[in-house]
């Protein structure tokens, strides 16, 4: 897997205060999921990869579902912006 920066306390209490950080930080995590996803299809295909890949798309999709949510909530709120 590529190089992972782990979030921090302080990552996630500055998500907290800021929207754009947060969103940001939900963008990255979910390209880096999407690329080790990418990644799992092109080197194995067996019945384990096949269930984590399973997994990894259904978090990919509440990822994306949260940053619907973000963007959202940016646009109904022009101070979050």
């Amino acid at each position: 897997m590529s190089k992972v920066h782990l979030v921090t306390d302080d990552d996630l209490a500055r998500a907290r205060r800021d929207p754009g950080f947060h969103y940001q930080l939900v963008v990255d995590n979910l390209r880096l999921l999407l690329d080790e996803i990418h990644h799992m299809r092109t080197a194995r295909n067996d019945a384990v990869d096949c269930a984590e890949i399973r997994e990894g798309v259904k978090l990919a999709v509440k990822l994306s579902e949260l940053l619907q949510r973000i963007a959202h909530k940016r646009s109904e709120d022009p101070r979050a912006a």
